[in-house]
């Protein structure tokens, strides 16, 4: 386990002796100590006074360099000696760099669409933060597990499944479009004939008492949809270790198992329907003609989850908000852990730049496909081999990143012809940075180039930014899994790719003499690993040519 900026905060944290609450990142150093200001308002004191009698006491320890008092923050400035480590662990460890060694079961659970038609723009947030934390927790070390929750048993897949007995479904279409066109057919049904609505109840009571028949429609139908689901998740590089049924729990008993854990507490009231008595509104949990509702299985789901996970993280729209404080606040009733849940603001589009038949939702599917064809049209006029491959990737990387970069508490604008700009704060844009580190180093290795040899003494001003900001990679990944906010990711590699272009403008590397050029073609190769190990977190791939 190798976290270089840590190691640099934990010597700094014990100069001063103090915790990590006084120390923070600054713009004027490489981190900088606040405490001055606290024993200052104790002691009725001036906090520059305070600093400097604290920095005469000091003595440089581990990774500390420089120190310095200013307006009575107590600034620290990382040793040569760190800026070297840093870059021969990053050499060193190559694709492990970024590894915490933290230990744990861990469910993420997400995406989760009701499986009765195609994913649409909002999905695909859901779907693309929820693997990205996946992602980002395995690199610290977890032990993660990816669960699509399948919700077979709601209405509106009855009605699905309605659909499919009176039209089939058209088998010349993507299976989870060829379900959705059937489940419109059969709203448009009901809305003209009442006596099909009982046929809905029917199914349900049948389904969730399993006969036979029933069930073979509602699996074929689920099916024929998560068919399709999986294709569009897999376009945009995501996958799910499992999918799990929500007509499980009531298999394995887990649904009468939670339903007793609630009535032996007094906590179920019964009047012909089911229901737990709720500060904002009751929550029903049995029908009064005896089926559950979506809660009573989902509740049956994370009394599964504490038993077999340390952690489990759900990713919800935020118009679940209301549903998750209730899920929370029972499961606390009953002595459970709670799920750690991250709401999401959805996802629109510029107004009138993509429409569909009579304003129907953008399926994903549509939404990916522009994309490419975009993204296509971009790469045919520049010189480059595998131009088809390039370009999926690229229009992949534009998706995924601008639908991570945005916290998730944000609502977000997906415009592809800026997610698709080579020259703004893009996938690209990253992309681009990775590629021109490969090619300068394909260059180097052609010039003969010898055994890299980082020399901090060298350091620009500019480069040794660079090289702090990439001890800082572990850190934030370490940041990601407590805050769950993969756009910390985004923000750090593009700051990365920022820096990095910075560098290049000002410094020469092939045409230095021999020992700057090996020195900066040292911070070349470990700026290349860690632009592909975070494109990696974000399920980007790290083109090396372009």
């Amino acid at each position: 386990m190798v976290v270089m900026f840590q190691l640099f905060k934990r010597d700094v944290m014990r100069c001063l002796n103090v915790d990590e609450r006084f120390v923070k990142e600054s713009d004027h150093a490489d981190l900088a100590c606040t405490i001055a200001f606290k024993i200052a308002k104790e002691e009725g004191k001036n906090p520059i006074d305070v600093a400097n009698e604290l920095v005469e006491r000091l003595e440089p320890m581990g990774y500390v360099g420089k120190i310095e008092v200013v307006n009575g923050y107590i600034n620290f400035f990382a040793s040569e000696e760190f800026l070297e480590d840093t870059i021969n662990t990053i050499i060193d460890t190559d694709e492990n760099y970024g590894y915490l060694g933290l230990r744990g079961e861990v469910l993420i659970e997400h995406t989760s669409a009701n499986p009765d038609g195609p994913l649409h723009v909002g999905h695909m947030r859901n779907a693309i933060i929820g693997d990205t934390l996946a992602r980002i927790f395995r690199k610290a070390g977890f032990n993660v597990k990816t669960h699509y929750y399948v919700n077979d048993m709601g209405r509106q897949i009855a009605i699905a499944v309605l659909g499919y007995r009176m039209f089939g479904l058209d088998e010349s279409k993507k299976p989870d479009h060829a379900v959705v066109e059937a489940y419109v057919r059969a709203n448009e049904e009901i809305e003209r004939n009442e006596e099909l609505e009982r046929e809905v109840e029917k199914l349900m009571i049948e389904y969730e008492n399993f006969k036979d028949e029933v069930v073979r429609d509602f699996r074929f139908v689920v099916e024929k949809a998560l068919e399709g689901i999986r294709r569009t998740l897999e376009e945009l590089n995501v996958r799910h270790d499992e999918y799990v049924w929500e007509s499980e729990f009531l298999r394995n008993g887990y649904v009468e198992r939670v339903l007793k854990m609630l009535e032996e507490r007094g906590l179920i009231k019964k009047e012909r329907a089911w229901f737990i008595e709720m500060d904002e509104k009751p929550v029903v949990l049995r029908r009064e003609n005896g089926t559950t509702l979506y809660v009573t299985r989902d509740l049956a789901y994370h009394l599964w989850k504490n038993e077999n996970f340390e952690r489990f993280v759900n990713v919800l729209g935020s118009d679940h908000k209301l549903y998750g404080r209730q899920l929370s606040k029972i499961l606390e009733m009953l002595n459970l852990k709670t799920p750690e849940i991250v709401f999401f603001e959805f996802v629109s589009l510029p107004e009138g730049s993509m429409s569909t038949r009579r304003g129907k939702f953008v399926s994903a599917d549509e939404l990916i496909e522009r994309v490419y064809e975009e993204a296509k049209k971009i790469v045919e006029g520049r010189e480059m081999e595998n131009k088809e491959e390039i370009a999926k990737a690229v229009a992949i990387g534009a998706i995924r990143f601008d639908f991570v970069k945005v916290a998730p508490e944000k609502p977000m604008v997906f415009d592809w012809t800026k997610a698709l700009d080579f020259e703004r704060q893009t996938a690209s844009y990253i992309q681009y940075a990775h590629a021109r580190c490969c090619s300068i180093l394909r260059k180097a290795v052609k010039m003969g180039m010898p055994d890299l040899d980082f020399k901090p003494e060298l350091c620009t001003k500019v480069e040794r930014d660079l090289v702090m900001h990439l001890s800082k990679f572990p850190y934030t990944i370490e940041r990601v899994v407590k805050d769950l906010k993969p756009n910390y990711m985004a923000e750090y590699l593009l700051n990365l790719a920022n820096r990095f272009n910075e560098f290049y403008r000002e410094h020469r590397v092939l045409d230095e003499s021999g020992e700057i050029r090996m020195h900066r073609l040292a911070i070349v190769d470990a700026v290349r690993i860690v632009l592909r190990n975070g494109l990696e977190l974000l399920g980007i791939e790290a083109l090396e040519k372009m």
